[in-house]
């Protein structure tokens, strides 16, 4: 069976991510489509989400952003006051089959001037 070259990128980050990964990290996953931004934190070890932000919840939908670097913006920030209430500081960054720029970068740089260790 052929692998396309999707699939490919995803499994190579993922398997350098767990690599180097160790017991006091979890995984940042973002996924991003063409109107929408989520990520989740995954704790590896345990297979388990322990939590996620979108911007398909009501809230944030609710503000009515048009632009999408913003909105990123808003979900990066929700993210990391969830992370604050459960105490991580400390995950590791999966972009995934993204490229670190635009809107992925923008999402990482909030949520390093938001107190988190990327």
């Amino acid at each position: 069976m052929k692998i396309n070259s999707i699939l490919r990128k995803k499994f190579r980050i993922k398997n350098k991510l767990k690599k180097v990964a160790s017991v006091d990290r979890f995984r940042l996953c973002v996924t991003r489509s063409t109107k929408n931004i989520s990520a989740q934190v995954i704790d590896d070890k345990n297979n388990k989400t322990l939590f996620s932000a979108s911007s398909v919840e009501k809230e944030i939908r609710s503000l009515k952003m048009k632009n999408k670097t913003e909105l990123s913006k808003v979900v990066a920030e929700r993210l990391a006051k969830k992370a604050q209430e459960k105490k991580i500081t400390k995950v590791y960054f999966d972009r995934g089959i993204f490229k670190y720029h635009g809107r992925v970068k923008v999402f990482a740089e909030t949520l390093r001037k938001n107190g988190m260790d990327l």
